[in-house]
């Protein structure tokens, strides 16, 4: 059966149609309508122009930025903010005469690299997407963890773990917290630092160019980066210990942050022993959407 994924963004909505082996059969990306009802229609639109295409009708599986609340049904926390408030699978479902399956955008991206990714075959895959902020998924054995309040995998959200004395209380996070993981290690958050330590750049992959130039503060500002990644990490393994973390979004680009990121786990894990993989994602900008199919299985 053909599987077919959507991955709702806040610009842009974009669908593929895999085969049961993975192969692409379609792809269409278009502009992101900023009301509910056009939203709803430009969704049913894609998938009508899929099936047409291919001559096959096939399930359906979505990526949100926010999550279904399973006490209202509704989604909540999307920072496309016309679809909060508004039960996204059972509209979709209704329309298209079919059950439609909604998660995460996070968990999308673990569940892809889990099923023919970087980590295809794990066991427990923890996903993480590190990007203007970030967040992360789980998979297990091969289906999405979403959890009984269904934030399963909601890491960035966390206080930075064992934090210094010039770390505490330096951040504001837009969820309403301080010091959240989210504030220090996203792209974000790695610019602010470097440019509060009097540096100049505009995104991550710029700052670790300037240090593979030489720049000195570049430098500093990565080691605190790679610190702060790892403390972050090891929470997780500490609590799961799974077979494999895949990074994803802008800064999963930084080549250094393989080679130095396990020189440091080993400081912050239990027992000062760490072999857990951590490793790039394969399917860069599509993990998302082909995620959102393989939400019906392979």
């Amino acid at each position: 059966m053909m599987r077919m994924g959507v991955d709702l963004g806040g610009t842009k909505i974009e669908l593929v149609a895999l085969a049961e082996n993975g192969d692409e059969l379609f792809r269409k990306r278009i502009p992101t309508p900023k009301n509910y009802p056009d939203t709803l229609d430009a969704i049913i639109g894609l998938v009508a122009e899929a099936e047409a295409e291919v001559g096959e009708t096939g399930s359906v599986g979505v990526g949100i930025p926010g999550v279904i609340s399973p006490f209202t049904g509704l989604v909540k926390n999307s920072n496309s903010t016309w679809i909060n408030g508004h039960p996204l699978d059972q509209d979709l479902s209704a329309r298209l005469d079919r059950e439609v399956r909604v998660t995460n955008d996070a968990n999308c991206f673990a569940l892809s690299e889990a099923v023919d990714g970087a980590a295809a075959g794990k066991g427990l895959v923890f996903g993480v997407i590190i990007g203007t902020g970030c967040g992360a998924g789980i998979a297990i054995n091969g289906k999405v963890h979403g959890g009984g309040n269904g934030i399963g995998g909601e890491w960035g959200h966390n206080p930075l773990p064992w934090m210094t004395a010039d770390e505490h209380h330096s951040t504001d996070c837009f969820c309403g917290n301080k010091d959240c993981i989210e504030t220090f290690i996203s792209g974000t958050g790695f610019v602010r630092d470097f440019r509060a330590a009097g540096g100049d750049a505009t995104s991550g992959i710029q700052i670790a160019q300037m240090m593979s130039e030489g720049d000195k503060l570049a430098s500093q500002a990565f080691t605190r980066f790679i610190d702060r990644l790892a403390r972050s990490l090891a929470h997780v393994i500490n609590m799961m210990d799974p077979d494999m973390i895949v990074l994803g979004g802008g800064v999963s680009n930084i080549d250094a942050i393989y080679t130095e990121l396990p020189k440091v786990l080993p400081k912050y894990v239990v027992g000062r022993e760490c072999a857990t993989p951590v490793v790039k994602n394969l399917y860069g900008a599509s993990s998302g959407v082909r995620g959102a199919a393989w939400l019906w299985g392979k």
